[in-house]
């Protein structure tokens, strides 16, 4: 198991452009397929990773590590998961550097702009969906788009800092699912 948690965080590692969000619809495939979550459990998985400090693609395969084989899958998992990171970092570091007034450099840069956003995209719909007990519009639907668009709503418009809107956002969800 904890071969396969590490092998399964390298390869996650290895493709995770775009940052800890842009990712979660990749992990959440391989924890299914493999099944060590169901897409409910993944759900909490991902609420919880999302408000812990630090990075989420971290905090994501400490907690599906922890969950599946304890401390040791926790450290298997995280290795794998920076292993990639730490690599491709350094030598990008070393070729941005090198071309850093390159104008296919810019270009390219830009090109991957809205792949990020599409990613994050996905992963919000793919979260929001699997947290639902059932499909459709109910209740738990309506209060859940009316946590995010608070959260939206507070975080752009109104710049409320970040640590204020978790602490809102988890209250509301006090309330309205309880």
């Amino acid at each position: 198991m904890l071969l396969a948690l590490f092998w399964t965080f390298l390869k996650v590692g290895l493709i995770s452009f775009g940052g800890g969000y842009a990712i979660l619809g990749v992990v959440e495939h391989e924890v299914i397929a493999q099944q060590w979550m169901t897409p409910h459990e993944y759900a909490h998985a991902v609420a919880l990773a999302g408000m812990s400090p630090g990075p989420i693609a971290t905090n994501i395969a400490v907690l599906i590590g922890y969950y599946t084989s304890g401390i040791a899958g926790a450290a298997a998992a995280i290795a794998g998961m920076i292993l990639p990171s730490i690599l491709v970092t350094v030598v990008l570091a070393f070729v941005l550097y090198r071309a850093r007034s390159q104008r296919w450099l810019e270009v390219v840069l830009h090109g991957l702009k809205p792949m990020v956003c599409a990613l994050i995209l996905y992963a919000a719909v793919r979260v929001a969906a699997n947290g639902q007990p059932m499909p459709g519009l109910n209740a738990h639907t309506v209060a859940s788009v009316a946590i995010f668009i608070f959260a939206v709503v507070a975080s752009v418009k109104y710049r409320l800092h970040p640590m204020a809107v978790l602490a809102v956002s988890g209250l509301m969800g006090i309330a309205f699912y309880t």
